[in-house]
Formats: structure tokens, C-alpha cells, sequence
């Protein structure tokens, strides 16, 4: 008999993974939530450091901003998120828009205000959102585009913590995140309003998670509906947005970030939920059904029209439908494609609706990543979609005159004006512009309002919801509107350089640790690739399983747009566990290119991973 202990058995080796000594953080525009500190990598060194590449106009983006709160908070005295906010709209390269949007969706992390988006290059970032990891060392060892790695950065940096704890290479301790000091405001960030039948304004306060009450002057405060807290309760709501009467006095709710739809009776104060889980709808979830069964993703504004009430769902580019009769939801219009395309609506693209407006046989949408007005009316065989202004996901700016050629920039909200035309909150032009569709002509209102998301009839005025000034403010429609000097922008990415003829996409997808693809149903990978024009591709457009294509580009087309859909799903690898954990890996890339000679011939988009 031995009596001695058993040798212990030795821990494992740490997994070898790729690693890139990370490029510095840098961009003009300086560093917020640090005190007035200008960060450096150095400075981060012995932290685990995830950089998120973001902008505040990007739905996906904000998705992201939620899916780390829980690592945040979990890793605090390990990891160290950075914001890298690179823009897409010349509006959101202003730095005051940034220190808005910082305080708006309660980043509470460091942001760097990258306005020429030197960062984003210097870590070849083609889309938003992209998380990067940097480990303790200051390298980087993983790059995912899009949402739902949540659970595989936090594994990673439980990978990470053990490792460098064992090598003496992990800081723990504070982090350098220093909050700002709060302003005291009746409402901050408000985001949307209706007019209750008392008169009163009913506004939804986002940042504050709460609605307000207040007098028909939109100043005098009634009453606050809400804890103030975030939360999915009967007293709290999660940045609420879109208010919508129903025909029976009560208002309906887009509790946008807890992804429901709630019910609030005025008369009682009382809140229901009527639509939604509480969780975000991914790609293979039902799209119809009983409504608290159903999960919703980002609802942004509603609207009651045609006995139903509409829904702006921002999270996939769709709108979809609540019926109070019988109590279910389902997808009315939009394929989750993100961009503009008109006709039958079960074939139509938006990119982030976020403004709706009943007025007669008409919806109007504001379509804002499209920079776009556009409608629903009802046709033979269902709905049909079409666009009164705005090009597509690249164009931009403000032009009045005819539609075809007029420009907006990141409307929000639309309102029905009692003569036919309707009034554009357009957000990020500080304006107020209206499209009249009797003479398909656009022309300015109102500018010198400061990110206008929403605005609403009282009497002969109209009610404006500055948002980024905290305050609803009143104007008499003009007789007359506001000349204002045109302007036209594109987005500032720089175009990607192709060699003409067949060109390589290839989608780089590593499972995370512990995970693999999920293959019991079938193919667990999707691509779907299209452009702008669509004579850009001569081959390799459509849907497919593998997550790599060879595209034939169009000699006699120079440039355009590449739109490439990808989805991964993967799940834990433990052939004892009979119901693995299972997640959703998600992106829509828009790459513009430019065929020359001295292009590349392969294009790798990095859903998770490293491209070798």
C-alpha cells in the first residue's frame, strides 16, 4: 500500500493565440471620462484592454455599449474598455456631439474622440461596431466585428487574467475612468413626445429612464412616470423612445433598450408590458407570434396606423407590427439587409428606421442611416415601400430643392403636417425640413435646433424635441422657409483598393474557446453578399453557408459599395452537456471600394478572431 499523495496534476498550458503588438490610441479630438487625462498604451499596461470601435449614430454600436455592460462591471479591477468613437456623419466628428453621446447612452468607460479616424486605421477597423482585445502586455490577441461576442471576449479575458496572474503581468486595481459631474435638468435627452388628450405633452426622457408629464407649455412638470432607474419592471423602463396614442386614450411605449413595447394608462400611471421578452432578437428567431413571446430588438419610435400600431424595430432594420386584438407581433416590411431599397415590403432595405407618422393611406419613415424619407401605402397584394429622398447608407448632407436630388442628415423623426407635406426632424442638420409631396419639393423650416429627434402638433405650432438641448421647444409653422447653403458630404472611410477581376472575400471566423459551430440543424454560417450599383458585381452575388466567395467584379464599374451580411452560431463543445449554451455571431459589412491595378486581391472582413 502507498500511502503517498498523488502528483498534482499539472494546469494546463495556456492556449497559443496570435499576437500583434497593439498601435498606439490616438485622435484629435482628445480623451473623455478620464479627468482631463490623456491616456496612452502604456498607461494601460497590465490591464486587459478592450477597444471599442464605435458611433453614436449606429444601432449596432449601441447594442455593443449594453452587451459589455456585465463585463464592465464584473472585470472592473482588471479590464479596462476604451471607446474609440470614429464617425460616420460629419455631425458626429464635433466633439461636443461626442461629450453628448458619451452622457446620453451612460458610457462609463474612457472614449477617445478619433474625428479623422487616424485609430481606426491604424487597426485596419472595417466596420461598426469592432471589438478589439489587447492583452496585459499591450498586444493584440482578438478582433470581432459586430454583436453577440460578449460571452467570448469574457471568456478570453478569464483566459487572459490566469495567464498573466501566473507570468506577475497583471495589474489589478482601479481603472481610469473618472466620472463627469451632473447637470441638473428637468429632462435629459429626451426623445420623443405626444400630445395626451388633456392637453398636456407626454415626452419620453431616455437618459433619465423615465417618461415626463408636462403642461401644455412643455415646460411645467406634472408628474415623472418611472423609477429613473434602468430596469424592466412596472415602475422602470430602459431608455424609452417612441410614444404613440391609442384609440382608447392609453399611450404605447418603445422601451427601446429593454426591446418590449409598454402600455401606460394616463388616468392611473399604471405601465404593462404588451410586446416583447426583455431580450434582443437575433437571426433565427420567430418573427411573429404571441407578443410577449417574441423577442423584439431596439423598437425606436411607434406609430397607431391601419388598426394596428407600427413599429420602427432600429435593431434589424424592419418594421413590424403589434395587433392589441389579438395580442401578437410580426415582421410588416424590411428582410434585416441594411440599406435602401424600395417595393413590395416583404423585399424592401432600411438602415435603422427610427421616425414613423400616420397620415391617411400613408406611413411615413424616417429611415435615418439612409439619411431617408421614405413610406408604406398599402398595395394589392400587401404593402409597397418607397423613398421620397435619401440615396443610400454613403450620401449626405443639406440640399433643399427637388427630392431626387435634395440630402438630409440622420433624420430621426417625421410628423404629418395638416396641408399634406410632412415636417423632418433632421437630426444631425440641427434643422427642421419639409417635404411636400405635391410638388416634390424639399425646403428648411426651422435650423439652430440642436439634434431634433421628434416633433409634434399643439394648435398652430409645432413642437420640437431638442434633444442634445434637453428642452421641447414651440414655433409657429413659417409662411415662408429658410434659405440655407447646400451642402453635400460622403462618409470619410477611405475606399478599400481591389485588383480588378476575381476578387477573394473571405470571412475570418474563429468559434471561441471552449465552442464550436453548431452543425446539428444544419449549416450554422450565412453570407450574403450584394453592391452599390448592383453592376458593380458580375458574379457572386446572393445567399449562401460558407463564409468565403469569389466575386467577379465588373470591369466597366471603377467603384462602389460591397455589402457583405455575415452569421455565425456556435455552441459550447461537450458532447455530455445535452443542451449547450449557444450564441448568435453577427455583421453587416458596407465596404467601398475602388478597382485599380494595384489593388488587392483578396478582401478578409474579421467576424471573430485573427486573420492570418
Amino acid at each position: 500500500m502507498n500511502d503517498a499523495a498523488p502528483a498534482p496534476t499539472p494546469a494546463p498550458a495556456p492556449r497559443k493565440r496570435a499576437r500583434v503588438r497593439a498601435p498606439e490610441l490616438i485622435g484629435k479630438g482628445g480623451w473623455l471620462n478620464t479627468g482631463g487625462k490623456e491616456l496612452t498604451l502604456a498607461d494601460l499596461r497590465g490591464k486587459c484592454v478592450v477597444v471599442d470601435f464605435w458611433t453614436f449614430c449606429c444601432i449596432n454600436c449601441l447594442h455593443v455599449l449594453d452587451e459589455l455592460r456585465e463585463l464592465e462591471e464584473k472585470h472592473r479591477d482588471t479590464v479596462v474598455i476604451i471607446g474609440v468613437h470614429s464617425p460616420k456623419f460629419v455631425h458626429e466628428a464635433e466633439h461636443a456631439a461626442v461629450v453628448d453621446a458619451v452622457e446620453r447612452y451612460e458610457v462609463h468607460h474612457p472614449v477617445l474622440d478619433d474625428p479623422e479616424l487616424a485609430t481606426w486605421k491604424q487597426y485596419a477597423v472595417r466596420a461598426w461596431p469592432t471589438l478589439v482585445v489587447i492583452d496585459p502586455e499591450g498586444y493584440v490577441v482578438a478582433q470581432h466585428a459586430g454583436e453577440g461576442h460578449a460571452h467570448a471576449i469574457a471568456r478570453l479575458v478569464e483566459e487572459l487574467e490566469a495567464e498573466h496572474e501566473a507570468k506577475g503581468t497583471l495589474r489589478r486595481g482601479d481603472g481610469p475612468y473618472v466620472a463627469p459631474e451632473p447637470v441638473a435638468t428637468d429632462l435629459r435627452f429626451p426623445g420623443k413626445a405626444v400630445v395626451l388628450p388633456s392637453g398636456n405633452l407626454l415626452v419620453s426622457d431616455s437618459t433619465r429612464h423615465q417618461l415626463v408629464e408636462l403642461e401644455a407649455d412643455g415646460e411645467t412638470v406634472v408628474r415623472r412616470i418611472g423609477s429613473g432607474e434602468r430596469g424592466f419592471g412596472p415602475d422602470a423602463f430602459s431608455e424609452p423612445q417612441g410614444l404613440a396614442l391609442l384609440p382608447d386614450g392609453r399611450v404605447v411605449v418603445a422601451d427601446t433598450v429593454n426591446h418590449a413595447l409598454r402600455v401606460l394608462d394616463p388616468r392611473t400611471g399604471a405601465v404593462e408590458t404588451v410586446a416583447g421578452t426583455g431580450r434582443q432578437w437575433w437571426q433565427g428567431s420567430p418573427t411573429s407570434g404571441p407578443a410577449l413571446e417574441v423577442d423584439l430588438s431596439s423598437p425606436w419610435d411607434v406609430a397607431w396606423w391601419q388598426g394596428r400600431v407600427w413599429i420602427a424595430m432600429a435593431g434589424v432594420h424592419q418594421l413590424w407590427t403589434w395587433d392589441p386584438e389579438s395580442g401578437t407581433v410580426g415582421v410588416a416590411a424590411g428582410t434585416t439587409n441594411e440599406g435602401l431599397v424600395d417595393g413590395p415590403a416583404t423585399e424592401a432595405w432600411f438602415a435603422q428606421p427610427s421616425g414613423l407618422a400616420a397620415a391617411g393611406d400613408r406611413l411615413w419613415i424616417a429611415d435615418s442611416e439612409t439619411s431617408a424619407l421614405r413610406w408604406v401605402e398599402p398595395a394589392e397584394d400587401g404593402y409597397v415601400i418607397r423613398s421620397a429622398v435619401g440615396t443610400g447608407l454613403f450620401d449626405f448632407g443639406h440640399r433643399d430643392g427637388d427630392a431626387a436630388q435634395a440630402l438630409l442628415q440622420h433624420p430621426l423623426g417625421v410628423t404629418a403636417l395638416p396641408d399634406g407635406s410632412v415636417a423632418v426632424c433632421d437630426t444631425y442638420n440641427h434643422a427642421l425640413r419639409r417635404y411636400d409631396p405635391a410638388t416634390g419639393q424639399v425646403s428648411t423650416l426651422a435650423t439652430d435646433l440642436r439634434e431634433p429627434s421628434a416633433a409634434v402638433l399643439a394648435g398652430e405650432d409645432i413642437v420640437v424635441v431638442e434633444s442634445a438641448r434637453h428642452r421641447l421647444t414651440r414655433l409657429r409653422l413659417p409662411e415662408e422657409a429658410v434659405r440655407v447653403d447646400a451642402v453635400a458630404h460622403r462618409t470619410q472611410r477611405a475606399a478599400t483598393e481591389v485588383a480588378p477581376g476575381t476578387l477573394r472575400l473571405d470571412v475570418v471566423f474563429q468559434a471561441p474557446a471552449g465552442q464550436k459551430l453548431d452543425t446539428r440543424y444544419g449549416p450554422s454560417t450565412r453570407l450574403l453578399v450584394s453592391s452599390t450599383p448592383p453592376e458593380l458585381l458580375a458574379e457572386g452575388e446572393g445567399a449562401g453557408t460558407d463564409l468565403f466567395r469569389d466575386l467577379v467584379l465588373n470591369p466597366a464599374v471603377t467603384e462602389g459599395v460591397l455589402h457583405v451580411s455575415a452569421m455565425a452560431a456556435s455552441c459550447d463543445d461537450d458532447p455530455a452537456n445535452e443542451y449547450p449554451a449557444c450564441h448568435v455571431h453577427q455583421q453587416d459589412w458596407g465596404v467601398p471600394v475602388v478597382v485599380t491595378a494595384a489593388g488587392a486581391a483578396r478582401l478578409p472582413l474579421v467576424l471573430a478572431g485573427m486573420d492570418a
